[in-house]
């Protein structure tokens, strides 16, 4: 497998591109993904009980599993719209189908930005009838995605499988809002490769348990979050099929790039100066593992203290205590970095000066053994810190 530069259009059989349609002030706003043919495709869903209005079109339009376009609006989330919320999001996505001379039930539809306002129709209108995927440009649609991240996510593999050159691409928006349970978190992910759609399913739902759904930023689960898979086939190889060779590489292009966005996304909290990768071992399950490793990394006072740079391990073994897994509290050892803090829940004399030059870095990893079973998982996120609050504070004006 090679990490490779491109976009979400390098993937064979796909075009991209994103303009300034005018829901923002100056950046562009509005993006479309398109597939030569309809693609088989995948989807998971925020679990936030009040969703927004595109992620019920989107939801219909998954009911075969075929989608040929995608469109997406940054700025206005039409989230909390009402009838006319879902009036719009259903005439966006039969504006992109007629412009693109396509069957409508085709068209996935995605919006991210400020809950509670209505889509401004007639600029929406007039910025799909702008679209030119004869002159596309694949990375402004990376860049219309955005709302408040700092910058563009994506990551481009390919593989040889069964003799061809399979190709898959990710991009991702997210930096606040995020708590996903598959924030505002959209991802999307082209591919080439011949796999069957419930296949595609099968895994999209196996791997965002572990990497999508492994990451927080502030707690909150946003009301628009998706990720859709989209692959077309087009690099002819033999259709994948599950325990076999080109599975495994398929499996692990998928794990790469949904990992890669998790932490991408993470890394980008609002006001965020560094990435904090908690690994928790010893569990007695993965999904214990994983859950205390999302308390740890979702605890505002450890969140503080790796902001603050200080190795207040305290604060993450309470964040242990709480998550509600099997714990010996006896038993715990944790390191921030390589230094360690905790042998059998008593504290352990460190290298100050090291510790300061860990927690300084852009990334800080603490690992946690419960030393109770065999099974680890991992969570990300970021630290709290004064730009987050200035950031969600004037969010809306």
């Amino acid at each position: 497998m090679q990490i490779i530069e491109g976009t979400i259009a390098s993937p064979k059989g796909f075009s991209a591109t994103g303009l300034h349609a005018g829901l923002k002030k100056e950046k562009k706003d509005l993006g479309v993904i398109y597939s030569e043919v309809p693609a088989n495709a995948a989807a998971v869903y925020t679990t936030n009980q009040v969703k927004a209005a595109p992620i019920y079109v989107t939801k219909e339009a998954m009911a075969d599993q075929k989608i040929q376009a995608v469109v997406v609006n940054s700025g206005v989330a039409n989230a909390c719209t009402g009838k006319i919320g879902l009036a719009n999001a259903q005439e966006m996505q039969a504006l992109t189908a007629a412009h693109l001379k396509i069957a409508k039930d085709t068209v996935a539809v995605a919006s991210t930005g400020v809950i509670g306002k209505q889509l401004p129709m007639e600029t929406i209108e007039a910025g799909i009838n702008q679209i030119d995927l004869q002159h596309q440009e694949p990375y402004a649609f990376h860049q219309a995605i955005l709302t408040t991240d700092t910058a563009t996510k994506e990551i481009v593999v390919t593989e040889e499988i069964n003799g061809q050159t399979v190709t898959m691409a990710g991009v991702a928006k997210g930096s606040g809002m995020i708590h996903p349970n598959m924030a505002t978190m959209l991802a999307f992910v082209t591919t080439d490769a011949q796999i069957s759609e419930d296949l595609l399913q099968e895994i999209l739902a196996d791997k965002t348990e572990t990497t999508f759904n492994q990451i927080t930023v502030d707690g909150d689960t946003s009301t628009n979050d998706m990720v859709l898979v989209l692959a077309n086939g087009l690099a002819e190889n033999p259709v994948i099929e599950k325990n076999t060779d080109a599975y495994t590489k398929f499996l692990a292009m998928f794990q790469l790039v949904s990992e890669t966005l998790a932490k991408m996304i993470a890394k980008d909290g609002e006001g965020a100066t560094k990435l904090i990768e908690v690994q928790v071992v010893g569990a007695l399950n993965e999904t214990e593992a994983r859950l205390v490793a999302k308390k740890v990394v979702g605890s505002s006072l450890v969140k503080t203290a790796m902001f603050g740079e200080d190795p207040n391990w305290g604060r993450i073994i309470c964040a242990v205590g709480y998550a509600g897994s099997h714990t010996d509290p006896e038993k715990i050892d944790m390191w921030i970095g390589d230094q360690q803090l905790l042998k059998h829940s008593q504290p352990q004399s460190f290298d100050e000066v090291i510790m300061k030059q860990t927690l300084e870095k852009e990334k800080i990893c603490i690992t946690v053994d419960l030393n109770i079973g065999a099974q680890s998982g991992k969570a990300w996120g970021c630290d709290l810190t004064y730009k987050y609050v200035e950031v969600n504070a004037l969010y809306h004006t």
